[in-house]
């Protein structure tokens, strides 16, 4: 393989094909409840996207979710309980402790996986964090936080809503407990060039996280971004564009960080732009026969930077 994916580093852990289950805590966001503001990151539809329902309990919503990979996953399939929606250590503590032992106990379940932001992970949450990756050793305990790019202009632009300071402090302490995170970065931000972006993934080297997502930046139906790319503020990356950012991206990260997305999904119902996206089958086979015929894997600048200082 042309770079450390997911689903390689799934199997070689477990012996055995790993779905991850997206669901939701029910939880809100203080970027969306008026803590920080009310209308959430620039890019963001409010709509959960892929997470089960809310209204659902935690088994309910692993058994809905499982049902719809069940044609695929086979009998001997394990599972990642991913909380998806939202900020999902944003809720009081006794309630985050009962969905995330909900998910924890289920035997199918190898692990769960919290997508959340950097400052809402105060003390008490990261106590409890710690808590249950000592009560679980059998499992493992995720973190997923969005940082999305580097640059304080654009982290402004898109109401990210906090400084890359609180970013690096949530890394500290993670590191410091042991528990692994993964970072969102997003591909195609307005007014962000190439250079920065790969500016993004060298500082990620330095952070050293467990995982990445290389995210590519989607328009989506009720969301201010939306609003912009239809002024003709920004236009979205073409998709020979985004595979050359995307190769050199892989290039220049370190070869020890897991890449847990080179795309994603965007709603077909939400999604204005860029349609080609919606082929995720034809983006990954571009990014492979490119890598291919470029003779490039992830990591190989990474290490001609690291040779060149010895």
């Amino acid at each position: 393989m042309y770079y450390r994916s997911l689903n390689a580093y799934l199997r070689e852990t477990f012996g055995c094909k790993v779905y991850k289950l997206a669901l939701s805590a029910g939880c809100t966001c203080p970027n969306r409840d008026g803590t920080i503001g009310t209308r959430g990151c620039i890019f963001c539809s409010g709509s959960g996207e892929f997470a089960a329902s809310a209204s659902l309990s935690i088994p309910e919503q692993l058994a809905q979710a499982k049902r719809l990979v069940a044609a695929k996953a086979g009998p001997d399939a394990r599972y990642i309980a991913y909380f998806q929606a939202y900020t999902n250590t944003y809720a009081p503590l006794p309630y985050l402790e009962e969905v995330y032992r909900s998910a924890l106990s289920h035997p199918k379940v190898c692990g769960i996986s919290i997508a959340t932001r950097p400052d809402c992970l105060g003390p008490e949450v990261l106590a409890l964090l710690a808590k249950l990756k000592g009560e679980y050793p059998d499992k493992f305990l995720w973190i997923e936080l969005g940082l999305q790019t580097i640059h304080e202009e654009t982290a402004h632009y898109i109401r990210r809503g906090y400084p890359l300071s609180c970013f690096e402090k949530a890394c500290t302490n993670l590191k410091t407990l042991k528990i692994p995170f993964i970072v969102h970065t997003i591909l195609g931000l307005p007014g962000e060039t190439d250079r920065q972006v790969l500016e993004t993934m060298k500082y990620l080297n330095h952070i050293a996280p467990f995982g990445i997502k290389l995210q590519l930046l989607h328009i989506l139906k009720n969301t201010d971004l939306a609003e912009d790319y239809e002024k003709g503020i920004f236009e979205a990356l073409t998709p020979e564009h985004y595979l050359d950012l995307l190769v050199s991206c892989l290039a220049h990260l370190s070869p020890d960080i897991v890449i847990h997305r080179v795309t994603g999904d965007g709603p077909k119902d939400l999604l204005i732009a860029p349609k080609w996206s919606l082929d995720k089958r034809k983006v990954l086979n571009s990014l492979h026969h490119r890598m291919k015929e470029q003779g490039i894997r992830q990591g190989d600048l990474y290490e001609a930077i690291n040779k060149d200082k010895h």
